[in-house]
Order: structure tokens, then sequence, then C-alpha cells
């Protein structure tokens, strides 16, 4: 049996703006609380932040290996480029990324990682993909880079109470 302390503590809720009187809180369960609590546990209190701060349809990828770690990038935009190429949107200065070598589309609240047919690859948690949806917590590597992908919690929340 779950006592109300240990309950609340794996429960989260969230009350959207509504009209008054309306009770529209959304409920976890004890399961969507305990991954929410595995990915957030590598981040720092500083990237929790930024990523409890997203609005609803963006992301967050932050660099966990190779040249820049702890760099953060926002998704907000329906197509975001990767590459060594100056102007590319999330510009990676190694030689191990193509000067157009990914992008990142986003339809709605769901995000898109796309290979450009890059010499080194694009991979998705560990395989090289030519595209692939990405999900909470995912690693993206391009070229040295390992990038870990945070959906908007508001996101999370709402994919979660459907």
């Amino acid at each position: 049996m779950v006592d109300s302390e240990e309950k609340n503590a794996t429960e989260r809720r969230v009350a959207p703006e509504s009209a008054p009187g309306t009770d529209t809180t959304a409920t976890f369960s004890q399961e969507f609380a305990a991954q929410m609590a595995s990915i957030d546990s590598d981040v720092s209190a500083d990237e929790q932040e930024a990523i409890s701060a997203l609005p609803s349809g963006s992301a967050l990828l932050v660099v966990r290996r190779g040249p820049n770690t702890g760099a953060r990038f926002l998704l907000d935009a329906d197509l975001t480029t990767v590459g060594r190429h100056p102007n590319a949107d999330i510009f990676l200065d190694d030689v191990t990324v193509s000067r157009r070598h990914a992008e990142f589309h986003r339809h709605g609240t769901t995000f898109r990682v796309k290979d450009l047919g890059s010499l080194n690859g694009t991979y998705f948690d560990g395989e090289r993909i030519d595209s692939a949806v990405l999900s909470d917590g995912a690693e993206v590597q391009v070229g040295k880079f390992r990038l870990t992908f945070y959906a908007s919690r508001l996101d999370l929340t709402r994919l979660a109470s459907e």
C-alpha cells in the first residue's frame, strides 16, 4: 500500500488556466513520474530550470559530449539546420560534422531529425538513421557531438494525460 506522502512524491499535477470552476488537473502515473525522474537525474539544476521553462512546441538540445560540452540549443522553429557552415542555425565547428549535416523538423509538438547525406552520418540512440522521430531524453549524435533532446514539459504533460 502506498502512503499519501509517497503517492504525492510520485504523482505530479498540472493545472492549466481554464474557466473558473472547471477542474483541468492532469494526473500522471507513477511509471511516468519515474521515467521523468530518471531522465532528469543527469541534468544540472540550471538545465532543469531551462527545460522547465520551455514553452509548448519547443525543445532543447544539450551537448553532452564533444567540443562545446554543456552548450544548449533551443529548437523553436519549424526547421533548424545543423552543420559546420557558419550560416547553420546550430553551428558545430568540427571536421567530423558536414557543412550541411542534419535538420530538425517540428510538426506541432513533435520533432524529427533528418540526416542530409552527411559523410559521418547522424545517429539516434546509437543507430545511424536517415530520419527519426525524437523522444524525450533521446541522444542524437552529429560528428563528435552527442546531444540530448528534451521536449517541453508542457507537451509531455499533455501527452501523458491523453
